[in-house]
């Protein structure tokens, strides 16, 4: 240090001296009491952060009335350390605050003897969530909950894709406090803890070295680290020494580790390098940058031995507490600062003389209101709490760490897309998990089945099949080796050692690492286990026999349409020719007559609009609207049967001799169903009571050639793979019929979170889309003929009223509508004979006045423009045969039409 510089520091120091005698004349000192561990590194910087803060603070503010007196005390990093520092304070020191204690095990009891005393503790290290259980007034946490960095682990380990982390921390109430927020933020990015790694903060180099070695075994190469820094670089010296910070590993160190590295030396920071550590975000500001460089001046002559020392947030966050005490105690307004003693006698206990401090309330009151912009930021206390701020993802290197992204509760992870040099020097994102070439080999569980072993069959210890072939496809597509073992599901005699769903459960408790067969997955099944992406086609399906279609060929022309459909058209064809009889009959001779001729005409009409070849012509234009709507149902419903006929005719060879799962439904024949599948609980679902197992395509056969009322069965239902591989070998006796339920096919089971079903469904869809698998699927499935993959399903092609019923809707609509403004019209224009008609009438009942109106509405209608132009042309013939005379000729109209007085009569007459 040159000479000069030392004296300019003394004056600075004899300047600032006087000015606080001058002005602190008549200011009233406040005990204050610190209790730190003062050998720590954290110790020392934050005693001589608080000395700063207290007389930078004094010195910008002369005009205050108290004055904070420190008493410092030296825990000597123990919990019992702490508890009596701070019990001598309190009893012979009456401090009225502490500022400690570093840990938060020596936290937990002090806030105890705080509270009983009614003096407030301010910590700026302890940072165990725990701690706001005590709910105590007088705790202020000065500091980051821990709990506060959780949800910046958590994107962190989202950002990767990360599926397991496995944490290892510290077996104290630190380590541990943080662990249910960790799990609760993890599980909600999808990531599991399969294993937590406890180290207790005395374990030997040996102990580590062993629990280090327990987890190079394990799969999984995410691991958090939370524990002291003491612990952490122990813990670390052990991982590059044995090997866990080369390529493939990934390590998060909370941020009581990451807080520190700036502090830490080359050779520490060389053993985690490559590490990501959560490190609290600090703004950059002039005053922040002014401290740093006047901190170390003063404490670099304080502790010539350090020649290069480091302010880390630790320091800040003191720096800041002490300021927040001084603005709280000057708040108070209090002139004495004073303790009431306890009453009792001369035999009480140390705790039990403690005195209570009578101005506790208000420095608590005013430490509440406290707020200001530190050199950590906006300075703000809620409920005895920092409030939350900000944190920078850290990558660790020989400097420290090279800030790679940030994280705030706004707007979450920013900036992770940035370069992060991983353990072993590299840019490759780790996987998060790998099988170690030491560890055990995976036990792959595969079903011990008696039918259709073309899909698995065990004999002894050797398994075969198409499942087992296309698993093994699937791991040599994997960019890594995986070894395995292929492990029956099955008793020491070689039988099967349970269902399907038993063999799941195994996977489920951990017996076995995965299971490979025909597994198909179901959503009960998914509960348990995780699978993989399907390899084999989807859904369940019902078998039944087929008959030759020219059993009934001779009716076969009433198949199209079922008889609902058939009965509907019927009625219509009849609704539509009494709503055109009803419209045309008092204008229309073609619709007058004799009732025969009538009803004959009306029928005639209406079955005539099928091949639109009808005579008559209709005179009415609500007729008409009618008729034309009725065109276009007859157009659409003939060339509906006209296509399904010709499909039966043409096409369909064979005929299921059930068509739909509603004829079960029924009749409740014998239904079958594969042994120990999932589908006997599908079908119970659906109603169908009379079920009967299967355990090989041969005796599936059997019991569909008997028949229920031979014991055997009318249909079955499976799973499409089995159904294709049946229908492959007895093709020419059996099709598929409806319904065809959704499933999700055939997978491989791995337990729930098991980082292998994402690589192995990536490798599945690789070899599903590629040759590899139509070799297999010949290999298994093709017989003489006949590929199991190009079954084709007969599916009934009759057409019922559910098709068209919109269409009759229509249609119905339209008459009545039709209908309803015809009478409209007609009782307006025969209101006056209607009313004349009853009046002549002496009996006045209902059914007199609906005989009357309906002689009138078989009256022609005279008004009608037909009737008018038939009278002019009647007229104008007689008028030219008195001209002319009989030399002329008869008229061929002369006779016809008649005189409208010729129709009433002839009408009336024949009716």
């Amino acid at each position: 240090m040159k000479p000069n510089q030392g004296i300019r520091r003394a004056l600075w120091f004899i300047a600032g001296c006087v000015l606080l005698v001058a002005t602190a004349g008549e200011a009233r000192n406040v005990s204050v009491g610190v209790v730190l561990d003062m050998e720590s590194w954290v110790g020392k910087m934050g005693l001589s952060c608080i000395h700063m803060s207290l007389s930078e603070f004094y010195q910008a503010n002369p005009h205050y009335n108290t004055r904070i007196v420190l008493h410092p005390k030296d825990s000597a990093s123990d919990v019992v350390g702490a508890a009596a520092a701070a019990l001598d304070l309190i009893k012979n020191n009456k401090v009225q605050a502490i500022l400690g204690p570093t840990t938060s095990m020596q936290t937990n009891f002090v806030i105890k003897l705080a509270h009983k005393a009614h003096v407030p503790i301010l910590t700026f290290t302890a940072s165990s969530p725990r701690l706001a259980s005590y709910r105590s007034p007088y705790f202020f946490r000065l500091t980051q909950t821990d709990s506060a960095q959780v949800a910046a682990i958590s994107a962190l380990v989202k950002a990767y894709n990360w599926r397991q982390v496995v944490l290892i921390y510290q077996d104290d109430e630190f380590g541990d406090g943080m662990l249910p927020y960790l799990i609760d933020a993890l599980q909600d990015v999808n990531a599991r803890v399969p294993y937590r790694s406890v180290i207790d903060p005395t374990a030997t180099e040996d102990q580590i070295g062993e629990e280090l070695y327990k987890l190079m075994t394990m799969p999984t190469r995410v691991f958090l680290v939370h524990m002291q820094p003491s612990l952490a670089i122990r813990l670390f010296a052990k991982a590059n020494k044995i090997g866990m910070m080369r390529e493939g590993y990934a390590w998060i160190l909370t941020d009581v580790i990451a807080n520190l590295l700036d502090s830490m030396s080359s050779s520490v920071l060389n053993s985690m390098e490559g590490a990501l550590g959560v490190k609290t975000y600090v703004p950059k500001s002039m005053e922040l940058a002014r401290f740093k460089i006047k901190w170390k001046r003063e404490f670099v002559m304080e502790n010539s031995v350090l020649t290069d020392p480091h302010l880390d947030i630790f320091g800040l966050w003191a720096y800041d507490a002490a300021r927040a005490l001084a603005m709280a105690i000057e708040k108070t307004g209090a002139k004495n600062f004073t303790f009431e003693n306890p009453k009792g006698s001369e035999n009480l206990t140390d705790l039990e003389t403690l005195g209570v401090s009578r101005n506790g309330e208000k420095i608590v009151e005013g430490l509440s209101k406290t707020q200001f912009m530190g050199l950590t930021g906006n300075y703000e206390i809620v409920n005895g709490q920092l409030q939350s701020a900000a944190f920078e993802i850290v990558n660790v290197n020989s400097n420290g760490g090279n800030r790679v992204g940030f994280w705030n509760p706004e707007k979450g992870l920013l900036g992770n897309n940035m370069i992060v040099i991983w353990p072993g020097t590299t840019e490759a994102v780790p996987k998060g998990w790998e099988f170690p070439t030491a560890g055990k080999r995976l036990k792959i569980g595969v079903p011990v089945k008696e039918g259709y072993s073309e899909f698995v069959r065990v004999n002894g210890k050797e398994v075969e099949g198409y499942c087992r072939d296309v698993f093994d496809a699937v791991i040599e597509a994997l960019p890594y080796a995986l070894p395995f073992d292929y492990i029956p599901f099955a008793l020491p005699n070689g039988s099967s050692a349970g269902s399907y769903n038993d063999l799941i459960m195994q996977v489920n408790r951990g017996v076995y690492d995965g299971a490979v067969g025909d597994l198909t997955i179901v959503a009960n099944r998914s509960k348990y286990v995780d699978f993989t992406l399907p390899f084999t086609e989807s859904g369940v399906s019902m078998i039944v026999p087929t008959q030759p279609n020219s059993k009934n060929r001779a009716w076969l022309f009433l198949k199209p349409l079922t008889l609902d459909l058939w009965i509907t058209s019927f009625c219509f064809f009849v609704f539509m020719g009494f709503v055109v009889w009803i419209l045309e009959h008092r204008i229309n001779q073609d619709f007058r007559g004799p009732p025969t001729h009538q009803i004959g005409t009306s029928l005639w009409y209406s079955f005539c609009t099928m091949v639109f070849a009808q005579r008559e012509t209709l005179i009415s234009n609500l007729a008409r609207f009618v008729v034309v709507i009725w065109f276009f149902v007859v157009f659409v419903l003939t060339q509906s049967y006209t296509a399904s006929l010709t499909s039966l005719l043409t096409v369909q060879q064979l005929q299921p001799t059930i068509t739909n799962i509603n004829e079960l439904l029924k009749t409740q024949p014998w239904v079958g169903y594969q042994d120990g599948s999932f589908v006997w609980g599908l079908l119970t679902s659906v109603g169908i009571k009379n079920l009967k197992s299967y355990g090989s395509p041969e005796e599936l056969d059997e019991l569909l050639r008997l028949g229920s009322s031979n014991g055997g069965i009318d249909a079955a239902f499976d799973e499409m793979p089995y159904v294709k591989l049946f229908l492959s070998m007895f093709h020419d006796k059996y099709t598929m019929g409806d319904p065809n339920y959704k499933t999700d096919g055939f997978g491989f089971a791995f337990p729930i979170g098991s980082p292998l079903v994402a690589d192995i469904s990536r490798a599945v869809l690789n070899v599903t889309e590629s040759e590899k698998m139509n070799q297999l699927q010949r290999k298994w499935f093709k017989n003489e003929d006949n590929s199991w993959s190009s079954i084709s399903k007969i599916t009934p092609s009759r057409l019922n009223l559910s098709s068209f019923w919109g269409l009759f809707l229509i249609a119905g609509t339209a008459a009545i509508t039709a209908l309803l403004i015809y009478f409209i019209i007609f009782l307006y224009k025969e209101q006056h004979t209607l009313s004349h008609a009853v009046n002549e009438d002496s009996n006045s009942s209902i059914g007199s006045k609906i005989r009357a109106l309906l002689r009138i509405y078989d009256k022609i209608d005279l008004t009608s423009h037909m009737f008018k132009k038939s009278n002019h042309s009647q007229m104008a013939d007689n008028k030219i045969h008195a001209i002319y005379g009989d030399s002329v000729g008869a008229s061929p109209s002369s006779n016809y039409p008649p005189s409208p007085s010729n129709y009433s009569d002839h009408d009336s007459d024949s009716e």
